[in-house]
C-alpha cells in the first residue's frame, strides 16, 4: 500500500487543479422570464395544477420543481409540506436527500482526474486499490450461514466498469439477490450512508473480499462501485473525498447546500422523509435499515460516492447546466467539451436491455428510440433520479433543465415524474 500513498503524493500538486479558468465564459443561472427562453408561461402553469393535484390525491406530500432554459431558470416553485405533522410548508431552498444524484457528481470527479492523465479507464481497479486482487464469482452459498465459495472470473473490474455498473458488484441491502444482501450484510459493508463510525475506505476494502454476481462487462447491474470511486478518488487526488468535492465541483459552481452531512445552520432547511402510515396520513419515516436523519448527526465520516449527499433543486440544476455549457460554467472549466461529449455516449452497447436508454460514464441516456417514444426529451438526454424520489433531466438539444424533487419512502402512486417530465418540452414554444 505504502507506493499507493507515494502516488497520491507525487500528484497531489497536480490534481489540485482540476478545474481551470476558460476562454469561454457562461453566466451562471439566474431567473429569467419564461417567454424570452422561449417557453410558454401558459404551459408551465398546467404543471402548478398538475403538481397540485398529485398532492391533493395523497400521491406526494409536496415537491419542488425547476426549469431552466438557455441558461435562465424560468420555473422555480414549491409546493405542499415539508413535514405534515409539524405543519411544515415546502420552500424552493429546502435540502433533499439527493441518494443515487450523488453518483453522476462522483463521475464527474473522476472525470476530471482522468483528464490529467492520472489512469486510464481501462484500468484494473486492482492497480490502484490492490484488495481487490483477481476478481472471483459467487459459485456456491449456503443460506445457513451466508457463507460461500467462488471462481476466478476471466475478467478483472476496470474504472470503466465501475462507472458504468457493468462490474458485478451489488448492492448490499438494496441488491435484487438475497444472497448478495445477505453476504454484504455478514461482510459489514456499508449500503447508501450510515452514522455509524466508519470509512468509505474500511467499507470499500470488505467490499473487495466478496465475490461478483457476473464476469466483469458482461452484464448492467446497479451497483456500489460509485462507492469504490470514492475512495480511488482520494487515492488518486491525495484529499479526502468530501474535501475533493468541495473545492474542485461544489465552491467552483456556487453548490452552496450541497453536502453529505450538513453544517448545522443548514439544519433546519433539511426537509423531512415521508411515508403513507395505515390510515392514509403522512408521517415521518421510522428508523429502517438507515436513519433518515444521517445528514445532522452521526461519526460524519463515510462519505458515499454513490447515495451520500444531499442537495437543492438549485444547487444540482447549476452542476446540470455545467454539462450542458459543454464542462464551463462562470468562467470555471470542470470538464473539457470533448470529455464531456465522451460522457455523454452510450458505454454499454444494450446491457440496460431497455430499448430507449443507455447509459453513458456519470448518467442515463435517453438513445434515438427513446427519443422517438415522445415526452423524455431529444436523444441524447441524460437523466437519473434518487432513492427518495428526486428526478432530473437534461436535453442538450433543447438547452432544458428539469428538476423535479419530493422525500418519500414506499409507493404513494406517485405520477409527478414522467408528468413533469412530459409537460416540460410541450411547454417549449420557440
Amino acid at each position: 500500500m505504502k507506493y499507493l500513498y507515494l502516488f497520491a503524493f507525487t500528484f497531489l500538486v497536480i490534481a489540485a487543479q482540476a478545474q481551470t479558468p476558460s476562454f469561454q465564459y457562461s453566466a451562471p443561472l439566474t431567473s429569467g422570464g419564461p417567454e424570452a427562453s422561449g417557453m410558454s408561461e401558459e404551459r408551465l402553469d398546467r404543471i402548478d395544477r398538475m403538481i397540485s393535484e398529485e398532492i391533493q390525491a395523497g400521491h406526494i406530500p409536496g415537491a419542488v420543481a425547476l426549469i431552466a432554459r438557455n441558461g435562465k431558470i424560468v420555473y422555480h416553485k414549491a409546493f405542499g409540506m415539508a413535514d405534515n405533522m409539524a405543519d411544515q410548508s415546502l420552500r424552493t431552498d429546502h435540502i433533499f436527500r439527493i441518494a443515487s444524484q450523488t453518483k453522476a457528481i462522483t463521475s464527474t470527479a473522476v472525470m476530471m482526474l482522468w483528464e490529467k492523465g492520472l489512469f486510464r479507464l481501462d484500468d484494473p481497479i486492482s492497480m490502484y486499490i490492490p484488495e481487490f486482487g483477481e476478481a472471483q464469482l459467487l459459485d456456491t452459498f449456503n443460506d445457513a450461514d451466508s457463507s460461500f465459495t467462488t471462481t476466478p472470473a476471466q475478467n478483472q473490474i476496470t474504472i470503466r466498469h465501475l462507472l458504468t455498473h457493468t462490474s458485478g458488484i451489488g448492492y448490499g441491502v438494496i441488491d435484487g439477490d438475497e444472497r448478495f444482501r445477505k453476504i454484504y450484510a455478514k461482510a459489514g459493508v456499508m449500503d447508501l450512508f450510515t452514522v455509524e463510525d466508519i470509512t468509505i475506505e474500511e467499507s470499500v476494502k470488505r467490499l473487495a473480499k466478496l465475490p461478483l454476481h457476473h464476469e466483469p462487462g458482461s452484464k448492467y447491474t446497479y451497483s456500489e462501485g460509485l462507492d469504490v470511486l470514492g475512495y480511488f478518488i482520494e487515492i488518486i487526488s491525495g484529499m479526502p473525498f468530501d474535501d475533493f468535492l468541495r473545492t474542485h465541483i461544489f465552491d467552483p459552481l456556487g453548490m452552496d447546500d450541497t453536502w453529505f452531512y450538513l453544517p448545522e445552520s443548514k439544519f433546519d432547511r433539511l426537509i423531512t422523509i415521508q411515508r403513507k402510515n395505515e390510515a392514509g396520513a403522512w408521517e415521518p419515516l421510522p428508523y429502517t435499515f438507515y436513519d433518515p436523519d444521517y445528514p445532522r448527526k452521526g461519526a460524519k465520516k463515510f462519505f458515499s460516492g454513490g447515495a451520500g449527499l444531499c442537495s437543492t433543486t438549485e444547487d444540482y440544476a447549476r452542476f446540470l447546466q455545467m454539462y450542458l455549457n459543454g464542462g464551463e460554467y462562470n468562467g470555471q472549466r470542470l470538464l473539457s467539451r470533448t470529455t464531456v461529449n465522451f460522457i455523454l455516449q452510450n458505454q454499454i452497447g444494450d446491457l440496460m436491455g431497455n430499448r430507449g436508454s443507455n447509459h453513458g460514464l456519470a448518467f442515463g441516456l435517453v438513445d434515438g428510440i427513446g427519443g422517438n417514444r415522445g415526452g423524455r426529451g431529444s436523444a441524447g438526454t441524460f437523466d437519473w433520479g434518487g432513492y427518495f424520489n428526486t428526478q432530473y433531466f437534461a436535453d442538450p438539444v433543447e438547452q432544458v433543465i428539469g428538476l423535479i424533487f419530493k422525500q418519500t419512502s414506499g409507493p404513494t402512486g406517485d405520477q409527478s415524474s414522467w408528468k413533469f417530465r412530459q409537460m416540460v418540452f410541450a411547454a417549449i414554444d420557440d
